[in-house]
């Protein structure tokens, strides 16, 4: 596994980035653990999602909120005051390909096992049972509920709330896994940008507040993304090897990812 710590940017990039990682896992690239933040802080959807219908495009284009499409899955997040991840490698790497309940609790639980060891009390949500689910919005023209308004099948918590929102898709040879770690009330911020009507702002607001947790109380309201990357190392091994912002870049194409060897000393 190469963890890479690489930087902030805004949505679009960050997607990019994401998605080159993929494309290079598809033609055989080892395994990347990518970790990142956003700046300025922006929206993403799921592949899956249309953004005319989830998001009040006008508001976002009036308040200079950026947005993307992930190239993975499941809904709608405000990306601030959060640590995120992404993880590409191909489906048959023997340590780290596998079947989707596979990838996702290997990938899952190395992200549990590091905030453990940063002191936060975390745990999977497959352990005490198969997930809840927050009310919102319904009916066909609703907005799709907000990613961290319900918990799923090895997903991460803490004290019975979301800390750990995460989405995986898979192509015919490889799988990528993005994730966001709570640090705030940041991703609340999603309540105002979301297509409902005005009034039902506020009860989504707080909907996702009862809902989701934050590491700020073992973290600091501030924690560095180096702090995240020490942590994951440390339960990788020697066998991995971490690459800073610029040295990583090359990772962004086939040709370099698929030509990095890994030198372990």
């Amino acid at each position: 596994m190469i963890l890479w710590c690489d930087g902030s940017y805004d949505p679009v990039e960050n997607m990019r980035r994401d998605q080159s990682l993929l494309d290079a896992a598809e033609s055989g690239a080892p395994p990347v653990l990518r970790l990142f933040q956003f700046d300025p802080a922006g929206i993403t959807l799921g592949r899956n999602q249309a953004p005319g219908r989830e998001l009040d495009l006008a508001r976002c284009a009036a308040d200079g909120i950026p947005w993307a499409v992930r190239p993975t899955g499941g809904r709608a997040i405000f990306h601030a005051e959060e640590w995120t991840y992404s993880v590409a490698a191909p489906r048959e790497d023997p340590e780290w390909g596998g079947s989707p309940a596979d990838t996702y609790a290997r990938a899952s639980g190395l992200i549990l096992r590091a905030l453990v060891r940063l002191g936060v009390p975390a745990d999977l949500v497959s352990r005490h049972g198969s997930g809840r689910a927050t009310p919102g919005p319904r009916g066909r023209d609703a907005a799709a509920a907000p990613c961290f308004a319900s918990t799923a099948r090895h997903e991460v918590v803490v004290r019975d709330r979301k800390l750990v929102g995460s989405a995986q898709r898979r192509t015919a040879r490889a799988w990528l896994q993005q994730g966001s770690v709570l640090l705030g009330p940041g991703h609340l911020r999603l309540a105002d940008y979301v297509a409902i009507p005005a009034g039902a702002r506020e009860p989504v607001r707080e909907a996702l507040r009862r809902a989701s947790g934050s590491a700020a109380p073992w973290l600091g309201s501030r924690p560095p993304l180096a702090r995240f990357a020490d942590a994951l190392m440390a339960e990788l091994g020697p066998r991995s090897r971490r690459l800073d912002a610029a040295s990583g870049a090359r990772l962004l194409t086939v040709s370099g990812a698929g030509s990095y060897t890994p030198s372990f000393v």
